[in-house]
């Protein structure tokens, strides 16, 4: 369902690691939005400082007389600091995981047209899913210069969005983003809307759990089943997400309780457990793993006794609306392990590439004498090698079989290396995932310099060198 509801952070900080506070996991509804310049303890200054670093770019004519490729090397230059320092504003300072959470950054019209729209590109490579500027800008929302589908044109009030304002930013924007009060300003709302395509966000603000509250969600959630629409919440607490959350899922269960999937990053299922309203909303306090436990009748906080504790990372709910899927990462000191039986998953041992890893894991600490993998992880230049051996074998393979073979072999010695660099599986799909949000592309040209060095790892001790 994309209909759920995400909060919006304008006065509160995304993330709020005390745990008294009580709101470590907001994000994990799927999605955020957040004001950097209104921000309680933001860190503007850093923000401004990636604002300035767009100037930079922006200012660099690569048009004019002179040397364009010197001029050229400077823009990208720039562009790369900015990104740097967007994803460390993004990931380090607010603790946002773009590659799992849809992140939405706020940016000041002003900003957007002074850096051509370097700054929305900036923004987006980081890991943003949209920007959002002031829908009533145009100017502005033309000056982003990035896809339309990942702009969103936010509205100050139902008052100044009639359909002619709608069309207009809708032309430039794939979606709105619109405050409401009301049901029937929500469905005044979706007559303007010029095209199926074209997606509203809902805005709430001044929310609380209040049955009336509540209502309002489940109602515009009905309204946007076709995935038209979106919910937000301006500064929710835990308690005030989580039953918005529920208030927009079913359950046909006499218990009231939610069937629950819990999966790793790479959607692998660990278990099949419940939760309910209460368990999502402590969940969100804390962002780990908290279900409810049928025996005990109450809240199972995943790890507490045995020490195997979940990150969350995200919260779904399927198209049905009626099962959960928590994305976590499993924890242990000792073993990573969901099952009260010791193992990954609750069917068993893994095979795979994740049994790949475990094994993996295993060697690096418990190798026995002759291991291979052991040999590899204490000689750093036959694994590096090794690499580039099965990596070349690889691209020459020519039948289905033999490439099969070889991306086997590179997979297994790719996975020594990343097992010896403390590099798991999930840390690569969080690679992955944070590429596809990026909008700015490489010409992906093979590099001399790594051509010749591979070269020469191949010719090693060889009659061609």
């Amino acid at each position: 369902m994309s209909c759920l509801p995400f909060p919006s952070f304008v006065d509160q900080i995304p993330v709020d690691a005390d745990a008294s506070n009580k709101r470590a996991g907001l994000t994990a509804t799927g999605s955020c939005r957040f004001h950097p310049l209104t921000c309680a303890n933001a860190h503007k200054d850093e923000y401004l400082a990636i604002c300035d670093k767009n100037k930079e770019q922006a200012s660099v004519d690569g048009s004019s007389e002179g040397d364009k490729e010197e001029k050229k090397k400077l823009k990208k230059k720039y562009m790369k600091q900015g990104v740097a320092m967007a994803t460390d504003y993004l990931t380090k300072t607010l603790l946002l995981d773009p590659s799992v959470v849809g992140v939405q950054i706020a940016i000041e019209s002003s900003i957007v047209v002074e850096t051509d729209g370097c700054i929305s590109a900036c923004f987006l490579d980081a890991g943003c899913t949209h920007i959002v500027i002031d829908g009533t800008n145009l100017e502005a929302l033309d000056a982003a210069r990035v896809p339309r589908e990942r702009i969103v044109a936010s509205f100050a009030s139902v008052e100044t969005c009639g359909k002619d304002e709608i069309t207009a930013a809708l032309a430039l924007a794939g979606t709105i983003s619109v405050p409401v009060t009301t049901l029937e300003q929500a469905d005044a709302v979706l007559s303007c809307m010029p095209e199926k395509s074209d997606k509203v966000v809902f805005e709430l603000t001044d929310v609380d759990d209040s049955p009336a509250t509540l209502e309002l969600v489940a109602a515009i959630a009905k309204k946007c089943k076709d995935h038209k629409g979106k919910i937000i919440l301006v500064d929710p607490c835990a308690t005030t997400l989580g039953k918005a959350f529920a208030a927009c899922m079913r359950t046909d269960r006499p218990d009231g309780l939610y069937t629950t999937v819990v999966c790793t990053r790479n959607n692998e299922a660990l278990g099949l457990v419940y939760s309910s309203i209460e368990s999502v909303i402590a969940a969100l306090q804390c962002n780990r793993g908290v279900y409810w436990s049928r025996s005990r009748g109450g809240l199972w906080r995943k790890g507490d006794s045995s020490g195997h504790f979940q990150t969350l990372h995200r919260l779904d709910v399927d198209c049905d609306g009626d099962a959960l899927r928590f994305t976590v990462t499993q924890r242990g000191d000792d073993v990573e392990a969901f099952c009260h039986l010791y193992t990954l998953t609750c069917w068993g041992e893994p095979n795979g590439l994740r049994h790949l890893e475990l094994t993996m894991k295993d060697r690096l600490k418990n190798a026995p004498e002759g291991s291979y993998t052991k040999r590899l992880f204490e000689d750093s230049e036959l694994l590096r090698d090794k690499l580039v051996e099965e990596a070349q074998e690889l691209s020459e393979a020519t039948t289905k079989e033999e490439v099969a073979g070889e991306l086997a072999d590179v997979l297994y010695f790719a996975m020594a290396r990343a097992i010896k660099a403390g590099v798991s599986i999930d840390d690569a799909v969080s690679v992955l995932d944070s590429r596809t949000r990026k909008v700015t592309r490489r010409k992906g040209d093979s590099k001399a310099f790594r051509i010749e060095a591979g070269d020469n790892i191949l010719c090693k001790n060889k009659d061609c060198c």
